[in-house]
């Protein structure tokens, strides 16, 4: 077609890339369609050689993905005990003090960790005051661990010490643990870095009355499933990772009538209906072990690039493959970006923190907004937007999950097992929405939002398996 001939009809325009050029169509009234495309690996050499050089073994992964992709939805979970950390968590001590996101030492941590180790000291009796407890935090002589590396989850600071009481979630598929505490509630809280009275005498009360009761409930109830809960919470506008209302609310009605039946006073058993009733969040921390524990059925999965965990200590974010389950691949964490409360800037925030992330990586949570549209008044951003996010994400995971689905897009199954392949290839990134802790131990929460992860996590690796995938040639 020549151009005079071209230039005499109606134009149909592809814009493809690039939405820069997008406003001048609109202002002259141009029909255009809009074309989604970027450079596979955002055009780096090195990335797209490494992914050519994996290519030829896509059989055997996609087969390794499949199997991880399989394990993840198989895994029917209850909560069977809530008991003292030291009872329960695999290498657990007196003098140890687990915290959320990949391994750090006290002087490198940010303030609302250290606010809450503070604050756990404090609690356990290592120290009688703050002074004290920094002091012994310096020394050496408290271990500072992980708690992904005993099975265990945390939200924010993710603190748990010898005697906080922890949800234990058993996975009757697979026979493997988790375990998480209990959600404390808004407020002054030891996840955000506070360590006043009101904090230590909240948890002491979670000690002494909420754990012995919620205990006897669940073993008079032979365990209380909680998949089953998720899927209902979501087929009722929870994303059961910052919004957890409903679930909170099923879980309350699971074990009430269990509590009433224990031999406690009236008042310790009114005391537990009421902190369970009165903390809307109290799910996230049954919802997270479930995710968990899940997950961890997948480890050791030879030739798999799914990640299975997502997590990050308010310094560095760190992720783990099923392929090398034992290793981190870190990155300065992101700053969330969202809607701050009244008096707060972003220069108040801390990086994001805390291991909730491991409710997106198994496809709830910000992959799960969708089906979660009143989350975005919390974390700012528009309902189609979760719409798009739920969506997007099937674009880099090696399945779905057929049991969690979004009745407001058709009861499309939630996208599950974040794929590093994908992720590098397609520059999309794993949505994720979370809180926003003050950057100064116990001032708490001044937000919430929407963050990514660090690409560089994602690069680290994709060139490890890179490297262990010829191994295995």
């Amino acid at each position: 077609m020549s151009v005079n001939k071209l230039f005499k009809e109606k134009l149909k325009i592809v814009n493809v890339g690039s939405p820069s050029f997008i406003k001048d169509y609109e202002v002259q009234n141009i029909d255009y369609v809009h074309l989604e495309w970027r450079p596979p690996a955002g055009g780096n050499l090195k990335l797209l050689s490494l992914l050519n050089r994996i290519r030829p073994n896509m059989d055997l992964i996609n087969k390794a993905n499949e199997e991880v992709v399989s394990k993840i939805k198989a895994a029917e979970a209850k909560l069977v005990a809530v008991k003292q950390a030291i009872k329960v968590i695999p290498g657990m001590t007196s003098h140890m003090i687990l915290h959320s996101g990949p391994p750090i030492t006290f002087d490198k941590m940010c303030g609302p960790m250290q606010g809450a180790i503070i604050g756990a000291l404090m609690y356990e009796g290592l120290a009688k005051n703050q002074d004290e407890a920094l002091n012994l935090a310096e020394s050496g002589n408290i271990t500072f661990d992980s708690a992904h590396h005993h099975n265990a989850v945390g939200p924010m600071a993710g603190i748990i010490s010898a005697s906080m009481p922890v949800h234990v979630i058993y996975n009757e598929t697979h026979g493997n643990y988790s375990y998480c505490t209990i959600n404390e509630g808004l407020g002054k809280v030891l996840r955000y870095g506070a360590n006043s009275e009101e904090v230590l005498t909240r948890l002491k009360l979670m000690e002494k009355v909420v754990m012995p009761v919620l205990n006897q409930a669940v073993e008079i109830a032979g365990g209380i499933d909680i998949k089953s809960i998720i899927t209902q919470a979501l087929h009722m506008g929870d994303d059961c990772h910052n919004r957890s209302k409903a679930s909170s609310a099923l879980f309350l009605r699971e074990v009430a009538g269990y509590i009433v039946e224990t031999n406690f006073s009236d008042e310790m058993k009114e005391q537990t209906i009421n902190f369970i009733k009165n903390n809307e969040h109290y799910f996230l921390n049954l919802s997270m072990p479930y995710c968990k524990v899940a997950l961890d059925s997948a480890r050791n999965t030879k030739n798999s690039t799914v990640v299975l965990a997502m997590s990050r200590n308010g310094v560095d974010f760190g992720i783990q493959l099923a392929n090398n389950s034992d290793k981190w691949f870190t990155a300065p964490a992101n700053y969330v970006k969202g809607l701050l409360f009244p008096g707060f800037t972003e220069d108040d925030a801390a990086p994001d923190i805390g291991d909730s992330s491991i409710t997106e990586t198994c496809g709830i949570g910000g992959f799960a907004m969708g089906g979660a549209p009143a989350i975005v008044q919390f974390v700012g951003g528009g309902v189609q937007k979760a719409f798009d996010y739920s969506k997007e994400m099937h674009q880099i995971t090696a399945g779905s999950h057929q049991v969690f689905t979004l009745p407001t897009l058709d009861f499309m199954p939630t996208a599950l097992g974040i794929d590093i392949l994908k992720v590098v290839e397609t520059n999309i990134l794993p949505i994720i929405n979370t809180g926003m802790a003050h950057k100064k131990a116990g001032v708490g929460q001044v937000g919430a939002g929407l963050v990514t992860p660090p690409m560089a996590c994602f690069e680290k690796a994709l060139e490890d398996f890179a490297k262990s995938i010829q191994g295995e040639k």
